[in-house]
């Protein structure tokens, strides 16, 4: 676990992560909604790197997506991003999280180097599947990256034990089939999975997809490690393009109550 990360989870507290996508729905914005966030004391934040086939991601993030890259968001821009915050707040945990295509492209050498340059703590990645993960795994062992691995429910005890060979840092929990912003977790199915995963792991589990307000961030947090929350902030982010002194106070005012889920 990078040292960043290992920091977060000393403290037992529940922990809120937040996703955005960089540079939706533009990068000056994106740049002052990152900063909204680290304002209300988010413990993780994942920047989703947009990309033109996202197939995990459901509507509401597919579109944040098409609206960043139609800005010309490219991974430099993204890095930008990711050492501004690290100005705000060295200490806060930065996960890129997207899809293996957009680091091949930009060369997976290249990329971890990026990474580890400006600040980012760990990655997701979202179609990267464990038996193809080695040339990456190199890479990040060496700069002290960590690979969050998503589990899902249909995930079975030799899956499991696959996936926890290389996974570092935090495991992200699928708690709902189907792609991101549709329906939501069913807690005592959660429970269950929750538990299954940690008489494998010593790893904190933090369940995200289908989490959308204060009342699922306090409800999971009862029985993981944290919730983490993305649709319904890009949600905000849609439903305001027009207003963007609106969009950053109803964030503002959206964070600051998700965060007082994790109080238990």
């Amino acid at each position: 676990m990078t040292k960043v990360l290992n920091q977060i989870f000393k403290n037992k507290t529940k922990k809120l992560v937040t996703f955005v996508t960089g540079g939706d729905p533009d990068l000056e914005t994106s740049n002052k909604i990152i900063n909204t966030l680290v304002k209300n004391d988010v413990d993780i934040i994942e920047i989703g790197m947009p990309f033109s086939d996202p197939m995990a991601d459901g509507p509401t993030i597919q579109l944040s997506s098409n609206r960043s890259l139609k800005n010309g968001t490219d991974l430099d821009s993204i890095f930008k991003l990711v050492s501004n915050l690290k100005i705000l707040n060295k200490s806060l945990p930065v996960i890129l999280m997207g899809y293996y295509n957009v680091i091949l492209h930009y060369g997976v050498k290249n990329f971890v180097k990026s990474c580890a340059a400006n600040g980012v703590d760990g990655l997701i990645i979202v179609d990267l599947q464990p038996e193809e993960d080695e040339d990456l795994i190199i890479e990040l062992k060496q700069n002290d990256i960590d690979l969050i691995r998503l589990i899902t429910p249909t995930t079975d005890e030799n899956r499991l034990k696959l996936i926890l060979k290389n996974a570092s840092g935090f495991l992200y929990y699928v708690s709902v089939m189907g792609t991101t912003g549709q329906k939501s977790a069913n807690i005592d199915e959660l429970k269950k999975s929750i538990s299954f995963i940690k008489n494998h792991t010593s790893l904190p589990v933090i369940p995200g997809f289908g989490i959308k307000n204060v009342e699922d961030v306090n409800n999971i947090c009862k029985i993981a490690d944290g919730a983490v929350v993305g649709s319904s902030i890009i949600k905000i982010i849609e439903e305001n393009l027009s207003n963007r002194d609106l969009m950053l106070k109803k964030i503002d005012e959206f964070i600051y109550n998700l965060k007082q889920g994790t109080k238990i």
